[in-house]
């Protein structure tokens, strides 16, 4: 059997993790295709309280780092305080709902 991950998968994660964030009140972990610091952003954006990274590994440890200097310099750049702010802030804004064929 086959199976999906990795980058392939990241669209469908921060959809899943927006949907999850309407309905639960508990934090969600973000998972599935992150190798960026954007694509640490987008989860949080979408309502993750953290984010799970494997796909970025590949690129060695140091990529950590990477991820994290690229978010401190977003927050900065964006004169947000922690990235904690940034928790669920797609949902303030209109969005057309597309069908879960998933």
């Amino acid at each position: 059997s086959g199976g999906l991950s990795g980058k392939a998968i990241h669209p469908i994660a921060v959809k899943k993790v927006y949907d999850l964030y309407k309905i639960l009140k508990i934090p969600i972990i973000g998972c599935g295709g992150i190798d960026s610091w954007q694509d640490v952003v987008e989860f949080f954006l979408a309502g993750a309280s953290a984010v799970q990274i494997g796909t970025a590994l590949y690129k060695g440890a140091g990529i950590i780092n990477e991820i994290n200097e690229g978010i401190i310099c977003y927050l900065k750049e964006n004169k947000i305080k922690s990235i904690n702010d940034i928790k669920g802030l797609a949902h303030q804004f209109k969005t057309q709902e597309v069908p879960d064929f998933a």
